[in-house]
């Protein structure tokens, strides 16, 4: 298949080596992309979510009996959904011991859709178990078996319960029982929710009618139009006003390994086929899989632009209502995530608590402008490669700017394209960004700007104004933060000239700075504030560096159009109050507090001990007390005695409740030192389980919840063993 030419020389092996090897790379890359095409088609029930991992700590799942890994050093593998780890060559293996991942979904068949809609327990065996044993209330490790091959635990992948490995603690009917799925039930998706569905395939007689119709055109664009449109999953939900279902998009390549170690925890909270990898197609495939769920939110994990890209393909999609969206910062600047209370990059805080704060946010708006660009032809220049004529996004939602800033900004995107390696930590990327802009400070690369534009909002021409104040640098601002958490707006209330700044107002700032004022930003001082208007009209009438949303570029010669898009929907993290109050927010204890006493099951409170409401709802009201206002715990334990013994004459006859043991002791030592405390949200909890076997064994396995009558009221819940919660 080599023969040469009569004008060239022989090839030499070498050279035809390197043209096999060559082919070898295409069809290896050509089956590697058909992979991932027919992956999802291809998904098979119970299947692990692999990533490499460098942990020592863990022995291979299979067991010494089944494991066929002869080396220490032989690589190692961890599935993200139920973090059990294998030897790589012991993948295998798992099928003869009959351990599969928890499910993501459900099959299509019928027989399984009549079948009730229950999750089960995902039941692993550990050698290592973090916290406590739910029956015993016991720890898990033992003293020096760090490399112990023995089972401590049995815990579920779902709902995160843990059991020791004994009889006496796990029962075998817990193997078939329902699973709650856990703390954060509500944002979780279940597998029963998500169904394959399966590529129809037509029998012999059907594609032989085809054939014979195959002469119409419309049969055939409809039978290409199936095939285009057919997914291999769709989405039943059984809708529930509790459900608050999350979306989360990560993008791994923010924040340095941040990424694809935050995709990891997001697949063992939730269900996996709601966590979607950002450079694997990007956000439009899990949105349009989810765009019919109702309540539906999304986290963003990724910088300010990542948030814009998945803001971006709702409106190409049109979603009604659109989901809110929130963010877990991951990139440089943050800026959107620092105006939300999201903060200002990720710092290792618990996967858990990022989802409360994700339940829990609120919904705000945020304006988004559109920018359309066109060629100022009166000019008549020529373009120069170094210049383009188009913007790198048609709309932004934090801020566009021209000038000094935007010039730093091109020069980081330049430098980066140029040399990735160097810009992996987000330390090192403001280090560059502080000597770049201090470089273009002494050479002063945009000290002509303001001769070179002409701004006008709403119809008022700023020209003359810009020029006067010999601007380097003009922002056009949505949000209150920019570069980094600077405040440039400021606060303008005390001159009432301006109002203060909003990001769901439906105005636009438009800010100027010379060197003077960019330099005092980061000590606490704000721009020119130049005009809040609707619509902006910017000419220019040379090439300058431009951003939008920190994406830079040379823009030729243009007249820009700033005009309101439309409004999307965030989510807003709560600032949650310490658990120490104010001095100004004291309150006088009340004379009387009368509390409505509820009895509740606990097999009840196990299911629904992570929504108080729901708590209330699955109680039994018994009676009302009325206690003073600084009464303790076991004060409300004799009314409440008393009360039950009144209820026992009416009914039947129970054993008072027993006088508290050590344990309760203790706690009412606590609660007596915080009675008086005003702060709104006080909450102690004991989770002895010796305690709470003892204060329960006289009253049939059930709790009592404590809810006030009067709005001056405290109200008493139990959480565990007990809990105080201030409602005044």
């Amino acid at each position: 298949p080599f023969l040469p030419s009569s004008s060239s020389s022989p090839p030499t092996f070498i050279s035809i080596f390197n043209h096999f090897f060559l082919l070898l790379l295409l069809v290896f890359d050509f089956l590697l992309l058909l992979f991932f095409f027919f992956v999802r088609e291809a998904a098979l029930y119970g299947d692990h979510i692999w990533f490499e991992t460098n942990v020592s700590g863990d022995y291979c799942y299979v067991g010494d009996q089944h494991c066929i890994a002869r080396q220490k050093s032989v690589s190692r593998r961890k599935c993200a959904a139920c973090k059990i780890v294998v030897h790589t060559i012991c993948i295998e293996q798992l099928e003869k011991i009959n351990f599969r991942c928890k499910p993501s979904f459900r099959e299509s068949g019928s027989r399984n859709i009549r079948e009730p809609i229950v999750v089960r327990h995902h039941w692993v065996h550990r050698r290592r178990q973090e916290g406590k044993c739910k029956q015993c209330g016991k720890g898990f490790q033992q003293k020096f078996a760090f490399h112990s091959k023995e089972i401590v635990a049995i815990s579920c992948s779902w709902c995160k319960q843990a059991y020791h490995n004994k009889v006496t603690c796990f029962m075998l009917q817990q193997i078939e029982e329902a699973c709650p799925i856990g703390a954060h039930a509500a944002l979780i998706v279940p597998p029963t929710w998500i169904i394959r569905v399966r590529r129809y395939q037509s029998s012999i007689k059907s594609s032989k009618k085809k054939k014979r119709a195959s002469f119409k055109r419309k049969s055939s664009k409809k039978g290409a139009e199936e095939g285009r449109l057919w997914k291999p999953f769709l989405i039943r939900q059984i809708p529930s006003p509790l459900m608050k279902p999350l979306l989360v998009f990560v993008n791994p390549k923010s924040g340095g390994n941040q990424g694809n170690k935050i995709l990891q925890s997001f697949m063992w909270y939730l269900n996996p086929r709601q966590v979607f990898d950002l450079s694997q197609g990007g956000p439009k495939e899990g949105l349009e899989l989810y765009r019919k769920v109702h309540n539906l939110r999304i986290l963003a994990c990724g910088g300010d632009g990542t948030v814009g890209w998945i803001l971006s393909c709702l409106d190409e999609l049109a979603l009604n209502p659109q989901p809110p969206v929130a963010v877990l910062p991951l990139g440089t600047g943050n800026d959107l995530a620092r105006t939300l209370n999201w903060g200002g990059g990720y710092t290792d805080e618990p996967v858990s608590k990022i989802l409360s704060h994700v339940e829990d946010g609120v919904v705000v708006q945020l304006d988004r402008w559109n920018l359309q660009v066109e060629p100022n032809y009166s000019l008549g220049a020529e373009q120069d490669e170094q210049q383009t004529d188009k913007l790198p996004l048609d709309v932004f939602n934090n801020y566009f700017s021209l000038g000094f800033d935007a010039h730093v900004t091109l020069e980081f995107h330049e430098s980066r394209e140029a040399n990735p390696e160097k810009f992996n930590s987000r330390f090192r990327n403001k280090m560059f960004y502080a000597g770049t802009a201090f470089s273009d400070f002494l050479m002063g690369s945009s000290k002509d700007l303001s001769k070179h534009i002409k701004v006008v909002c709403d119809g008022i021409d700023l020209t003359s104004k810009v020029q006067d104040l010999k601007l380097q640098c003009l922002v056009f601002l949505n949000i209150p933060r920019y570069c980094a958490g600077t405040t440039p707006w400021g606060n303008p209330s005390e001159h009432h000239d301006f109002e203060p700044q909003r990001h769901d107002d439906g105005y636009i700032e438009v800010i100027g700075f010379t060197m003077t004022s960019l330099a005092t930003l980061q000590v606490g001082g704000h721009g020119e504030r130049l005009n809040q208007c609707r619509e902006v009209t910017l000419t220019t009438t040379k090439p300058l560096p431009v951003q939008v949303d920190g994406e830079p570029c040379r823009l030729a010669p243009s007249v820009i159009h700033i005009s309101l898009r439309n409004q999307a929907n965030m989510v807003q993290k709560t600032k949650r109050r310490t658990s120490l109050p104010h001095l100004n927010d004291q309150q006088p204890v009340p004379e009387r507090l009368r509390i409505r006493v509820s009895r509740i099951s606990m097999t009840d409170y196990e299911a629904l001990h992570y929504d108080k409401e729901k708590l209330r709802q699955a109680s039994i009201p018994v009676g009302l007390i009325v206690v003073p206002g600084d009464s303790d715990l076991e004060t409300c334990r004799e009314h409440i005695q008393r009360l039950q013994e009144v209820r026992t004459r009416e009914e039947e006859k129970t054993p008072p409740l027993p006088s508290s043991c050590a344990h309760c002791h203790n706690f009412i030592q606590k609660f007596s030192e915080n009675a008086h405390s005003a702060d709104k949200s006080i909450q102690i909890s004991d989770h002895s389980h010796e305690c709470l076997s003892c204060c329960n064994q006289h009253r049939s396995n059930s709790l009592s919840s404590f809810k006030p009558v009067s709005p001056v009221a405290e109200s008493l819940q139990l959480h565990h063993n007990f809990a105080l919660e201030d409602k005044m």
